[in-house]
């Protein structure tokens, strides 16, 4: 068992002997949160798309500080995708089951809604949601008695921004299916949440990242600031931890308080 002290008491990690699969993990919020999850201690499954060397790259800073992942490619923008990650997942888990599922993946394509094209809108709701929806109906078997889902979700499900006509209305289905999702698994013992990021400095959000931009951002929330992929990634790993038991069917809003 991994542990660390602190003081003169050695504490284990809270996720040691846990497996995770964290979707759209090679940058950004999903990096973020592979690598919390791999420092509390579980092994953890780094899902990417085409960013084959930003995979490798957080694989290796996570084996080099002593934790253990390994990297697997779907594209989930396809109907087969969902399929492929979870089986490249179960072969990777080698007869393990798993833990903790992030579906964190996911496209903001910035549009109001005379602006949307069906094929954009087609994409948007197949990376958020559909493939989402069906990555955890594979992987439901393979989950553990005790698991944990994770949806990341967006502040914009519970604030109006017209240029997320695609992105808002995918993000909420993910929410209801959230929602739904927690009595049924509940018997199991499986908890299923979400968590609402709002303005976070990511490559999917440059805004954020432009000092001037966060700067005007940062009167709207009220921590006086826009958020980093650790904020989220922090919330998230208490999700998935077991102190985070009595807690399902919720959206966490891990937003520093944006237009409330």
């Amino acid at each position: 068992m991994l542990q660390r002290k602190s003081g003169a008491l050695t504490i284990p990690h809270p996720l040691d002997g846990k497996t995770a699969l964290v979707t759209g993990a090679s940058r950004g919020i999903g990096r973020a949160i592979a690598r919390r999850l791999a420092h509390h201690g579980a092994f953890v499954i780094v899902h990417f798309n085409t960013a084959e060397a930003d995979a490798a790259s957080v694989v290796q800073a996570i084996t080099a500080t002593g934790g253990q992942a390994a990297a697997a490619r779907a594209d989930l923008a396809t109907p087969a995708g969902a399929t492929l990650l979870a089986d490249a997942a179960l072969a990777l888990l080698n007869g393990r089951n798993l833990d903790i599922l992030v579906n964190n993946a996911g496209i903001s394509r910035r549009a109001e809604i005379q602006d949307v094209t069906p094929e954009q809108f087609a994409q948007t709701l197949q990376v958020n949601l559909q493939s989402p929806f069906f990555l955890i109906q594979r992987l439901l078997p393979h989950l553990n008695q005790g698991g944990r889902i994770v949806n990341v979700s967006s502040i914009g499900t519970r604030t109006a921004y017209p240029a997320m006509a695609s992105y808002a209305p995918s993000k909420a289905g993910l929410e209801a299916l959230t929602l739904l999702l927690a009595p049924q698994l509940g018997p199991r013992g499986i908890t299923v949440n979400a968590v609402r990021p709002g303005a976070t400095a990511t490559d999917m959000n440059a805004g954020a990242r432009d000092p001037a931009t966060a700067a005007a951002t940062a009167t709207t929330i009220a921590l006086g600031r826009v958020g980093q992929a650790e904020d989220i990634a922090k919330v998230v790993a208490f999700l998935a931890s077991p102190d985070s038991g009595w807690i399902t069917g919720q959206c966490l809003d891990a937003s520093g308080g944006q237009r409330l």
